[in-house]
């Protein structure tokens, strides 16, 4: 069966200064998968996130996405072409509210169907309706979170990245969030994943990388990586 590979990363090498940071990183994320990447923090994982979503350089190698070349594409264009990037911490705009956040994530749609991308959002978030006209930065953060995702779904991504969402969150909410991201990918987004609860995204995925110190050590499918002895004793608590 032929593999439709939408996401091929490959001989990543991102330096910080002089600190090498990411080194000979290579992998691929099919169509309708979620992938996620594993790892200690200063793995690596948001300079990977970065890297593909144009905001750092990778020295050599290559990224394609659906087969056209973005390694030297601004993020705008990397956007506009269908790919998503929620950062770390969420980075919501706090002065400006709720509605203004996702009319800001919409700036790849004309105008038409700026409504619609909105309703979407409120639908899959009913607590962001509730809040639409208070300031993001007085939100809780799992509604930040909330809207950090909305805003990055408003560019209607065909492939989505999300760098820790579950950061911070009490355990009921980041079930939520992950409920909310399996319900994304069933609705036909591909989704690539970093998260320090590594049991939780591997619960979840399809296939997942291990990271550590710059350097993919083990690649497998979600299922195999949670049995394997290696993994659950770095990373999973046994």
């Amino acid at each position: 069966m032929k593999r439709n590979i939408m996401l091929d990363v490959k001989n990543m090498n991102v330096y910080y200064g002089n600190i090498y940071a990411i080194k000979d990183v290579g992998f691929q994320v099919e169509q309708g998968e979620i992938v996620t990447l594993i790892g200690a923090n200063g793995a690596g994982k948001s300079t990977i996130l970065k890297t593909i979503s144009g905001l750092l350089r990778s020295k050599t190698g290559s990224l394609s996405f659906f087969d056209q070349e973005i390694s030297n594409a601004q993020p705008h264009n990397i956007v506009k072409q269908g790919l998503a990037h929620v950062p770390e911490g969420r980075r919501v705009f706090a002065r400006m509210s709720v509605t203004e956040n996702l009319e800001m994530g919409s700036f790849t749609q004309s105008g038409g169907t700026i409504g619609e991308s909105m309703a979407d959002v409120f639908a899959r978030f009913p607590r962001l309706k509730e809040r639409q006209k208070q300031l993001a930065g007085t939100l809780s953060g799992g509604e930040q979170q909330m809207l950090a995702m909305g805003r990055a779904l408003m560019s209607k991504p065909k492939l989505l990245m999300l760098d820790e969402p579950s950061m911070g969150l009490a355990p009921l909410l980041v079930e939520q969030i992950f409920e909310i991201i399996q319900e994304l990918n069933r609705g036909g987004t591909t989704i690539l994943l970093v998260e320090q609860n590594a049991r939780m995204a591997l619960s979840i995925a399809h296939r997942g990388y291990v990271l550590e110190t710059g350097k993919i050590i083990a690649g497998a499918s979600a299922q195999e990586l949670l049995r394997d002895d290696t993994v659950k004793k770095a990373y999973l608590g046994g």
